[in-house]
């Protein structure tokens, strides 16, 4: 019986191998590469429409400036869900009535001549290249040259729509990774710029790799930089939208279960046989740290709040030197979570500690992160309650889309004021004391930019950054062609996020002296450049490294 199993098993799979040969034989001709090309393109697009990811865009119009060349003068935020099951649709995270919802064709536009603002599905139109017509017969594909993303090596071609194939089709340059042909890149515009309801825009977008053979947008950035519209007058702005929380509901706590071991059949007894019971005051810690535990779990389900990992601790041996240092014996314990969101906010879930990704990205020192994570050790020893009604499961048993709409942790404006002065004597007695003079500046930029960018400082769950005069007048004169005093930082300076496993991760970036002054960014949207890597095989030691593959080598037959 086993011989013929196996004898089956060897016929079927020498009828699939010329199949999977071809597949992944180099391709010999330009012709070849652009129809497998636009095969794993077509595939690719309807892998995505398995998903509906958290997607973040945060938009600033900028303004020109003599000695900066730019600056922001206003800025927008959209948070939603994409619903690619039904095409390019978008859902508002943000709003108590969803938002979004329309479904766009190809010739997707940013703006809305009738709503008079920025349009996110076309935003959310930028992962895909060309849903209807990516092929030879609309494509013009010249090879360009070979190229690494980091360690991905890639084919580079240039795309052009053939004349009469229609109108909303890309232009621009793709990167083709070299083993399955797959698009990880691809930058420039759908054509034509200017429509009478609306316009398009310049992007760069980006897609990594998180299991083999599967690759999933991460990152757009999209830039024009005068474009001239009889309807707009001049157009200026730059925008970075992220998308994260592939994966909700795939994995974590499922695979925590799956790990689950049974090692003895006998009841585990407590060794502490006097303190079986707890006082009332102890029942009442363990119901607070009950609801605090169910609120976490919640948000981080939702895709809001980040796992636990490198950066919660990080966080957590500053607040460990500020408690140390200021003689604090707090109990339970003080822990620090990372809001995933680009808005700077920070606000504490009973003992937790929530500070937002983009907080961390634009703190110039360690100091700063001090004062912001002081702030809230302030909430937590002043005793700003969290809500009881969350000890009981129920309450938050409601749609994840809904998380913001049911939790707000916004400080009352008296327990604002007690937070901020208990922070500046925390700080006073902290390793930071002598130098909150660079915090100073930090607040200082902050206050001076938060008119320009309201929707980037206005925060949707919790508090407005730290704004106590005493740390603001310590702030040194500010001057802007002083290279070394750096106020703020741009946009992604500090922290890195992974779109599948909503982990984030410090950025490993080796220090740039700047130039001139033009490259300090304060809060500043920038383009992404990611260093793209290949998730290997399970059971694989290798991946692909900078200087070769362990696949054929497909840039050794360029395409003629």
């Amino acid at each position: 019986m086993r011989i013929l199993q196996r004898l089956i098993f060897v016929i079927a799979f020498a009828a699939l191998l010329p199949g999977w040969a071809a597949a992944q034989a180099p391709a010999s001709s330009l012709d070849q590469a652009a129809d497998r090309i636009a095969a794993r393109e077509q595939q690719e697009v309807q892998m995505l429409r398995k998903y509906s990811p958290i997607m973040e865009t945060y938009i600033q119009d900028m303004r020109p400036d003599k000695e900066l060349g730019a600056v922001p003068k206003k800025d927008h935020y959209f948070l939603g869900t994409a619903e690619l099951s039904q095409g390019v649709v978008f859902h508002s995270l943000l709003d108590a009535k969803k938002g979004g919802g329309l479904k766009l064709n190809p010739l997707a536009h940013i703006s809305n001549l009738f709503g008079g603002g920025y349009v996110p599905e076309g935003f959310l139109q930028m992962i895909f290249l060309d849903t209807s017509g990516f092929d030879r017969q609309h494509y013009r594909f010249d090879y360009v040259r070979r190229e690494f993303l980091g360690e991905v090596r890639c084919l580079v071609f240039d795309l052009t729509p053939l004349p009469k194939s229609g109108n909303g089709r890309f232009k621009g340059r793709i990167w083709v990774e070299d083993q399955d042909y797959t698009i990880v890149r691809f930058n420039g515009i759908y054509e034509p710029e200017r429509r009478t309801f609306g316009l398009s825009a310049h992007f760069d977008s980006w897609r990594t790799n998180v299991a083999p053979g599967v690759w999933i947008p991460a990152y757009v950035f999209t830039e024009e930089t005068d474009l001239k519209n009889y309807l707009y007058g001049h157009v200026r702005f730059k925008a970075q939208t992220r998308f994260w929380g592939y994966n909700l509901g795939r994995a974590g706590h499922q695979e925590e279960f799956s790990d689950l071991k049974v090692e003895a059949p006998a009841p585990i007894k407590d060794q502490a046989e006097a303190a079986k019971d707890r006082s009332p005051i102890e029942a009442r810690r363990a119901w607070y740290q009950q609801a605090e535990q169910n609120v976490v779990d919640r948000l981080q389900s939702a895709g809001l709040i980040a796992p636990p990992g490198e950066v919660d601790k990080v966080l957590e041996t500053v607040v460990n030197n500020l408690e140390v240092t200021n003689n604090l014996d707090i109990q339970p314990e003080v822990h620090c979570r990372v809001l995933i969101t680009s808005t700077l906010e920070s606000f504490s879930i009973g003992h937790t500690i929530v500070i937002s990704r983009g907080l961390l990205d634009v703190l110039p020192d360690e100091a700063s992160l001090a004062a912001m994570l002081a702030h809230e050790l302030g909430h937590v020893v002043v005793g700003q309650p969290l809500d009881s009604q969350w000890g009981f499961s129920d309450r938050t048993m409601f749609p994840l889309e809904e998380s913001l709409r049911y939790f707000s942790f916004h400080a009352s404006a008296s327990d604002e004021e007690l937070a901020d002065k208990r922070a500046v004597d925390i700080l006073k007695n902290s390793p930071y004391k002598n130098k909150l003079a660079s915090v100073g500046l930090f607040l200082k930029k902050l206050d001076e930019e938060s008119k320009a960018l309201p929707a980037l400082v206005s925060p949707h769950m919790g508090n407005r950054v730290l704004r106590t005069p005493e740390l603001l007048n310590a702030a040194p004169e500010a001057q802007s062609a002083k290279l070394d005093q750096i106020a703020a930082l741009p946009l992604g300076s500090r922290i890195k996020l992974d779109p599948w496993t909503d982990q984030v991760e410090l950025v490993k970036a080796k220090p740039v002296s700047l130039l001139s002054e033009r490259e300090k960014l304060p809060f500043e949207v920038t383009p992404f450049f990611p260093f793209l890597t290949r998730t290997p095989a399970p059971g694989s030691s290798s991946t692909v490294q900078a200087g070769g593959s362990s696949k054929p080598d497909l840039a050794k037959k360029e395409p003629q």
